[in-house]
């Protein structure tokens, strides 16, 4: 009995987050479906968590060198400025597509933790991207404000582009997803809020699916450090 009511409101929480992260809402009820993922997205972690959903880590044991260098490759910040990640060369990198209408937003506050804990040690940058059932329709200035506003972001927010496969991949998740560029990993985002972790020198460690938490042990100890 107790399995299959936990059977049970594991379907319910998945069956109102479905509903919440329709593509199909009007924008007036923008606000209460993100108050609602934003509520039900401890829920969904320890479901996906506990059923092996979206929860692959996906880890090179050799570190090979990239063939071409993620550093050289430029990005637009979400305020429209050129930017580029060798300007955190020598820290950890984490590179995570996100979205502001996705059962795993409530990731931004993890995110945000994760920064204000180890900031020194690692950069966090996000690249808001509206490729999965259209989770991120605002524009550069509404979700800037709808990260701050929420889950006071601090950590740099690209501009939005397509993280996935294609033409109009952005370049550094082409780099991300192309063994001919990152030395060995083939992963591109399978939904918002995959997460790549990059070492001091360039080098890619390991690819995360949206279900393993920032501040879950496996991605920590891809980190290398420890969160109090």
């Amino acid at each position: 009995m107790k399995t299959a009511a936990n059977i049970g409101i594991a379907v319910l929480v998945v069956t109102v987050t479905a509903w919440a992260c329709s593509s199909s809402k009007i924008q007036s009820n923008m606000s209460t479906r993100q108050n609602i993922l934003k509520s039900v997205y401890p829920a969904l972690t320890s479901i996906t968590r506990f059923f092996g959903v979206n929860s692959r880590v996906v880890i090179s044991e050799e570190k090979k060198s990239p063939v071409v260098s993620l550093y050289e490759i430029p990005f637009e910040t979400i305020a429209g400025e050129q930017s580029s990640l060798a300007a955190y060369k020598g820290k950890k990198i984490v590179l995570v597509n996100t979205a502001s209408d996705c059962g795993y937003t409530g990731q931004y506050e993890e995110l945000q933790a994760l920064y204000a804990q180890a900031k020194g040690k690692i950069m966090i940058v996000g690249f808001p991207a509206n490729d999965f059932k259209a989770q991120e329709k605002g524009s550069n200035e509404q979700i800037a404000s709808f990260c701050k506003k929420n889950y006071g972001v601090e950590f740099p927010i690209a501009a939005k582009a397509s993280v996935v496969k294609g033409s109009n991949q952005h370049p550094v998740f082409a780099w991300l997803s192309d063994p001919a560029k990152n030395g060995w990993n083939k992963e591109a985002p399978a939904w918002n809020f995959s997460k790549y972790i990059i070492d001091e020198e360039g080098k890619l460690i390991g690819y995360f699916d949206p279900g393993v938490s920032p501040l879950g042990k496996d991605f920590l100890k891809a980190l290398n450090i420890s969160i109090p």
